[in-house]
């Protein structure tokens, strides 16, 4: 028995085994992600690019949050080890426990960001002045960062949701580190998918939720210490 054990543990102990592992869980979550969210996303390659199909386009993202914050509490509880990978297990976890309080955060997030495209694509229509357009832009990415902070928050604490804006916001200015990288992801993705297509980022989800987890290890460091007993 005892050897048995032994050998159990030295199969993940290798560094291929854990790369082997590692590209296993990101295969298995990145097909849930797309499971859970591609019947909602097809219907958006039937769209014109016209603004006023933002409001739709909006609606049919809605499966993202809770799909995204399944994906986190995933990888971030699953052990890179080849004798306990139970990725689908816990991605169906984290999918049931925070479905509700993801769309909390994305629902809202999805709502601030519409109005500001649509602002910003009438802004003629509107009389928008051309002086706007930075600041409604800025406040577009503050919306997001924060919004990718209260994911974060959300998938992997227990807090009430007004906590976890509350949380977000502070460490939005806290740990500026965070911010900063949150905000290279999002411009590595807007990048490959103006470079690309829409389908590259929706591909390579897993990977920008582990990058998104690797980048937010400050803040859960942080609320682990400070606001949890």
């Amino acid at each position: 028995m005892n050897d048995a054990a032994q050998a159990g543990r030295q199969i993940g102990d290798g560094p291929l085994s854990r790369f082997a592992s590692r590209v296993y869980i990101l295969l298995v979550v990145e097909a849930l992600l797309l499971l859970t969210t591609v019947p909602a996303l097809l219907p958006l390659l039937l769209l014109d690019r016209d603004p006023s199909n933002l409001p739709l386009v909006a609606l049919l993202l809605t499966p993202v949050g809770p799909a995204a914050s399944a994906a986190l509490y995933a990888l971030r509880h699953q052990r890179p080890d080849l004798t306990d990978l139970r990725p689908a297990a816990l991605f169906w976890r984290g999918y049931r426990g925070n479905a509700g309080g993801a769309l909390r955060v994305w629902t809202p997030t999805l709502l601030w960001l519409t109005v500001l495209a649509l602002n910003l694509a009438y802004r003629d229509a509107i009389g928008l002045p051309s002086w706007w357009v930075a600041p409604l832009i800025a406040v577009a990415v503050g919306v997001t960062l924060c919004a990718l902070n209260a994911l974060v928050i959300t998938s992997l604490f227990e807090f009430r949701t007004r906590d976890v804006l509350r949380l977000a916001v502070h460490f939005l200015v806290r740990t500026p580190g965070v911010t900063a990288g949150n905000a290279l992801l999002l411009a590595a993705a807007a990048g490959i998918t103006a470079v690309f297509s829409e389908a590259v980022p929706v591909l390579l989800a897993s990977v920008l939720a582990l990058g998104i987890l690797r980048v937010a290890d400050p803040m859960v460091h942080l609320i682990r210490k400070e606001f949890t007993a």
